[in-house]
C-alpha cells in the first residue's frame, strides 16, 4: 500500500476508531462527583498532580501553577523553555496566527519566553487550576477578564527581576521570565488540582494505533505530531518543519489533546474566544493511538473530562501534554499503519 493511500481524512478515521476502541479506563474508576483526578500516591511516591508521573522529591506538592503567556510569531522562535512544561496549550488569537499558554508545576527551567500579552481564551484555561498568571499586558477588557479568575498575576512591570529584556533581541519579543523568581510571588492552591485522569503505570490506551497527525491551522502555523515508538512521544513539527526549543530539543509530549472548537468573534478579531466550557469532540494521541471522545466541562471553575462516546472515562500516558485548539474549521488527518498482509492457504 502506497503512503498516499494510508493518508485518510479524519471523519473517515474516526468513524473506525468509535466503532473499535474505547478510553483505557472503566466509569467506576472516576470518583463520584465525577471531577478530573489522579492518584496521589503511587507505590509510597507522591505523583505530580499535573503530569501523573512519580514526583520522588515531592517538589510538585510544594508549588502552585505556573501559567506563561508565549509568543508563537516567527520571529519568536525558537522558544526557551518550552520543551520544559507540563501542559502547554496552543490557542488562535487574531489574525488566525496561534499563541501558547505554557503550565510549569514539576519542573523547571532557567528562563522562560518570549512572554507576552494575554489573550481572551486565557482565563477559561487557568480558572479550574488557579496558580500564577505571568504575562506581558494586553489589551484593557482582556486584562479585566484575566483579573477576575483565581490566579496571582505578575506583568512586566510587576515582575521586577523575574523579567527581563533581552537587548540582543527585537523588542517586542524580547521579554523573558525566571519561572523560580515567578514562584515567588505566591499563588493557590498548592499542589494544584490535577487536569486530566491517567493511567497506571505500564498500562496502555485503548485506541486506533495511528503514525502521525496534522491540523490546518492557518500559514506558518501549520502544526504536525509523528509518533517516535522508542521515545514514547509525539514528536511536533510546525510548517512541515521539527519544532525546535531554544535548547535544541525537539518538542516531543506523551499526549496531544485536539480540541476542534467555535471562536466567538472570530479568528481574524483580537476578541476571539474558544468556547471550551459546555461538551465537544476531543481528539487524543496517546500511546501511539487516536481515541475519539468527547471533552465535557459543566462550568468554567472546573477541568474538562475526557470521555469516550460511552462516558468511560479516557486516560492518558503520564507525562507531559499539549493542547490543540483549532478553529473547527480547520482540517484534520490521520497518517495509520499499513494493514499487514494476509495469505491465503
Amino acid at each position: 500500500m502506497t503512503r498516499a493511500a494510508r493518508i485518510v481524512a479524519v471523519a473517515a478515521t474516526l468513524a473506525l476508531i468509535a466503532a473499535a476502541c474505547s478510553g483505557g479506563g472503566d466509569a467506576k474508576d472516576a470518583n463520584k462527583s465525577g471531577s478530573t483526578t489522579t492518584t496521589t500516591k503511587a507505590m509510597g511516591v507522591p505523583v505530580a498532580p499535573i503530569t501523573g508521573l512519580p514526583d520522588p522529591t515531592g517538589v510538585a506538592q510544594t508549588r502552585p501553577l505556573l501559567s506563561v503567556k508565549i509568543e508563537n510569531t516567527p520571529e519568536a522562535r525558537p522558544q526557551t523553555g518550552l520543551e520544559l512544561a507540563d501542559v502547554v496549550w496552543n490557542e488562535v488569537v487574531e489574525g488566525q496566527i496561534t499563541r501558547f499558554l505554557a503550565m510549569y508545576q514539576s519542573r523547571t527551567t532557567d528562563v522562560v519566553g518570549p512572554i507576552r500579552s494575554v489573550r481572551k481564551t486565557d482565563p477559561l484555561i487557568v480558572w479550574p487550576v488557579g496558580g500564577i498568571f505571568a504575562y506581558s499586558g494586553g489589551a484593557p477588557g482582556i486584562v479585566a477578564a484575566i483579573r477576575e479568575a483565581p490566579v496571582k498575576l505578575v506583568d512586566e512591570h510587576s515582575a521586577g527581576a523575574a523579567m527581563f529584556r533581552d537587548r540582543q533581541q527585537r523588542a517586542p519579543h524580547n521579554l523573558y521570565g525566571h519561572p523560580d523568581a515567578l514562584w515567588a510571588f505566591g499563588g493557590a492552591p498548592v499542589p494544584p488540582p490535577p487536569l486530566f485522569w491517567y493511567l497506571a503505570t505500564g498500562n496502555k490506551p485503548k485506541g486506533t494505533l495511528t503514525m502521525s497527525a496534522a491540523i490546518a491551522y492557518r500559514g506558518v502555523y501549520q502544526v504536525g505530531y509523528t509518533w517516535d515508538e522508542t521515545s514514547g512521544t509525539w514528536l511536533r513539527t510546525t510548517n512541515g518543519r521539527r519544532f525546535l526549543a531554544r535548547s535544541g530539543v525537539q518538542i516531543a509530549p506523551q499526549n496531544v489533546i485536539i480540541i476542534p472548537v467555535t471562536y466567538t468573534g472570530g479568528v481574524v478579531n483580537e476578541g476571539a474566544e474558544a468556547q471550551i466550557v459546555g461538551r465537544g469532540r476531543a481528539i487524543i494521541l496517546s500511546g501511539g493511538t487516536v481515541i475519539d471522545g468527547v471533552w465535557v466541562r459543566h462550568d468554567k471553575t472546573q477541568p474538562m473530562e475526557l470521555r469516550t462516546a460511552d462516558e468511560t472515562p479516557i486516560r492518558l500516558v503520564p507525562g507531559s501534554t499539549w493542547v490543540e485548539l483549532p478553529d473547527v474549521s480547520y482540517p484534520i488527518t490521520f497518517v495509520t499503519p499499513p494493514t499487514p498482509a494476509t495469505t491465503k492457504g
